[in-house]
């Protein structure tokens, strides 16, 4: 069973820049595609951005160029810097590790952008 944490979330004003960070449990971390996910009140879960055991990224079309998705397998973390933030990024920012066809989430972390 691998344990997924998120932390880092909180209130931010328009324009403003937060950092979510993720640990997930596990000797096999580095093999972990890790993936952050949203969801906000009323709407789907959608992925924000991914990242594989070999570092490709991908990125939804609604944070390109806003958000940078990476890890640090030494510290079995990923992180997610978020920049140019927007009202439309509230949500609930969960992370997601897969491993051998298998999903573990985190318990999600709240960002709220507002003035």
């Amino acid at each position: 069973q691998v344990q997924v944490v998120e932390s880092g979330g909180g209130l931010v004003q328009p324009g403003g820049s937060l950092r979510l960070s993720c640990v997930a449990s596990g000797s096999m971390f580095r093999l972990y595609v890790m993936g952050w996910y949203r969801q906000a009140p009323g709407n789907q879960r959608e992925l924000v951005a991914s990242i594989t055991s070999n570092g490709s990224t991908k990125y939804a079309d609604s944070v390109k160029g806003r958000f940078t998705i990476s890890r640090d397998n030494a510290k079995k973390t990923v992180y997610l810097q978020l920049n140019s933030l927007k009202p439309e990024d509230t949500a609930v920012y969960y992370c997601n590790a897969q491993f051998v066809k298998a999903d573990y989430w985190g318990q999600g972390t709240q960002v709220t952008v507002s003035s």
